[in-house]
């Protein structure tokens, strides 16, 4: 979750040296603390959201898993991608600063906008030509006919079975002759992809900027850098546990919008701190010297770039079943041949990078560098294979845990969307003492390599994965895991990015060419962007059937649901320790980087 060094953009050389203003905080320049507080209410309000977001799309709008995952990973991957550009124009145009309260704004509308969903969509179910209403109850979904609501119960052939009051078989439905769908209102699903928008353009502002304001914190060569931002990033698990704890709480007992309004709180308070800083960060963040001012003509760019998100969104939305359904039986061609515009290009983007930056380095270094910087795109690969796993949390976790999960813990019903909670408990308790770990390894020359620490995260991802298999070999009789296996899942997954996610970018400025050094932080970036988009399509993998928002029949979802993770939890620790027998070739080619 929290992306210690993946969530920073480099850091430019600051021109003046750090202060305090005759204050201090733990330490450090009082400024930290406005910004650790700044960014814990901003990631209060995005990981708030992004704990209800499937489940909303799923239940209230009643998307089927495939359009709903499908959703979920352009969000998720976009976020990733718009920093690169709202980093360009705070460094060109506007500045840090003013970079980040109009990435605020912008977020905090899009979760304002978010709430208002308009009525729940009603559900129907086409039956061999023929269209039904479906009533849905608490465990139960129903045909209405015109004599009698039969109970929906799908089995494990794919056909379904329509039940009477006594239980008994009424009706059998062939496979592929029941469709379930559901009457939605046009307006607010335009209306919920402009506020998915509105966060995207917002993010790419505010993301890489605060961070940058951080660092400017510090004049070149100050030791307290990296214990900064250390503190800086405890914001974000706070921020994270926090709203994970209780926006699903109000989602679930007052509705989605009183959810998505506390994120939006959140994102005020964050704004607030920035726009009414009382000069306490006069100086710190502004636009460059000799930069024209591009303020309106930027504004005006970005409420235009919400448009744009929103095509893309509703490109995907449109082609998320059919790319689901080549993901399951068309192989990689026909994947790839039927992914939106938005996979396209990212794939595209990402193949010809990781082909052509290693031709261009052979050709224009030399052969330390070019050894170098075949090392840093190694791990750049596997670092997709790692998030594609990791960020699982949000799409196809989530559903597990919704459907499939006993969260009834006797004094309190933990909603689904609270699960994610957990990788902020785990990462809170353990990286303080891998912070410690490191370096007390490292003393003793024992601190495992790059490479090394990359193969951990990808064998913890897979083992994670293999771990909750096993949880559901111990279900009941309603195909439910006890909530300890999911609590597990998310520990051998918080380790495994401890392993991982505080090298990332430090790993690029050590490997990479002086002369691209730029060029291939972009190409990190675009890695955990590509990641975010596959990690949708592997949860699409795991689509299970519904009606009105909710499975049919939980073997079948726990099945299907068993299988996923087992086969991803397989490739990715094989994955892992294929890079960890690559390990000592790749040290060598590192030259002496640590």
């Amino acid at each position: 979750m929290v992306l210690p060094t993946a969530d920073a953009t480099p850091e430019p050389e600051t021109p003046h040296v750090s202060r305090s203003d005759g204050d201090s905080w733990f330490g450090h320049p009082r400024q930290l603390a406005r910004l650790f507080t700044t960014e814990m209410w901003e990631r209060f309000g995005f990981y708030g959201m992004r704990a209800l977001l499937t489940l909303y799309l799923a239940q209230h709008f009643m998307f089927s898993d495939g359009t709903t995952n499908g959703i979920y990973g352009a969000f998720t991957s976009l976020v990733y991608l718009t920093p690169l550009v709202g980093g360009w124009v705070a460094d060109r145009y506007l500045g840090s600063k003013s970079s980040v309260k109009l990435g605020a704004i912008l977020m905090a509308a899009g979760y304002f906008i978010l709430c208002f969903g308009g009525e729940t969509a009603k559900p129907y179910a086409v039956i061999e030509g023929t269209r039904y209403e479906v009533v849905v109850q608490k465990d139960a979904q129903f045909v209405r006919t015109p004599t009698a609501e039969l109970k929906i119960r799908g089995n494990d052939d794919k056909s379904v079975s329509l039940l009477g009051a006594d239980g008994a078989e009424v009706r059998h439905v062939a496979p592929g002759q029941f469709e379930s769908n559901a009457d939605r209102a046009w307006f607010f699903v335009a209306l919920m992809l402009v506020g998915l928008s509105c966060i995207t353009v917002g993010n790419g502002f505010f993301k890489p900027n605060i961070s940058t304001i951080v660092g400017t914190l510090y004049a070149p060569g100050d030791r307290r850098r990296d214990a900064g931002f250390t503190l800086f990033y405890m914001g974000i698990n706070l921020g994270s546990f926090l709203s994970q704890f209780f926006c699903p709480i109000l989602a679930e007992q007052v509705g989605w919008w009183a959810g998505f309004l506390l994120a939006a709180l959140g994102m005020l308070f964050s704004w607030s701190l920035m726009q009414f800083d009382g000069g306490r960060l006069a100086g710190y963040g502004e636009k460059p010297a000799d930069a024209p001012d591009r303020r309106v003509i930027i504004w005006i760019l970005a409420i235009l770039a919400v448009p744009v998100a929103w095509v893309l969104y509703y490109n995907m939305m449109q082609n998320a079943d059919a790319v689901a359904a080549a993901a399951k039986g068309g192989g990689i061609v026909g994947y790839i041949t039927t992914l939106p515009i938005l996979g396209q290009v990212m794939f595209g983007t990402f193949f010809l990078s990781v082909i052509a930056i290693p031709i261009w380095s052979w050709r224009a270094g030399d052969r330390t560098e070019f050894q170098m910087m075949a090392v840093a795109i190694v791990l750049v690969v596997f670092n997709v294979v790692f998030w594609t796993l990791f960020e699982q949390a949000g799409s196809s976790l989530t559903f597990f845990a919704d459907r499939n999960t006993e969260r009834d813990l006797g004094f309190y019903t933990m909603p689904a969307g609270q699960v994610q909670v957990f990788n902020a408990i785990w990462i809170v308790i353990f990286a303080p003492i891998f912070s410690m770990l490191w370096p007390w390894l490292a003393k003793r020359g024992l601190e495992p390599s790059i490479p090394v620490k990359f193969s951990l995260a990808l064998i913890g991802a897979g083992l994670g994965f293999l771990l909750l298999v096993f949880g559901t070999r111990f279900v009941g009789p309603d195909f439910k895991v006890a909530l300890v296996w999911v609590a597990a899942t998310y520990l051998v997954h918080s380790i495994a990015e401890l392993c991982i996610s505080p090298v990332g970018l430090s790993m690029i400025t050590k490997l990479a060419m002086a002369r691209v050094v730029g060029l291939m932080m972009g190409l990190w970036f675009l890695s955990i962007a590509t990641a975010q988009y596959v990690a949708g399509a592997v949860a699409q993998l795991a689509s299970v059937e519904t009606v009105g928002g909710q499975v049919t029949n939980l073997k079948v979802s726990l099945d299907t649901y068993a299988q996923v993770f087992w086969t991803i939890g397989l490739i990715s620790t094989g994955i892992g320790v294929v890079l960890l027998l690559l390990s000592p070739v790749l040290k060598r080619w590192m030259h002496g980087v640590r």
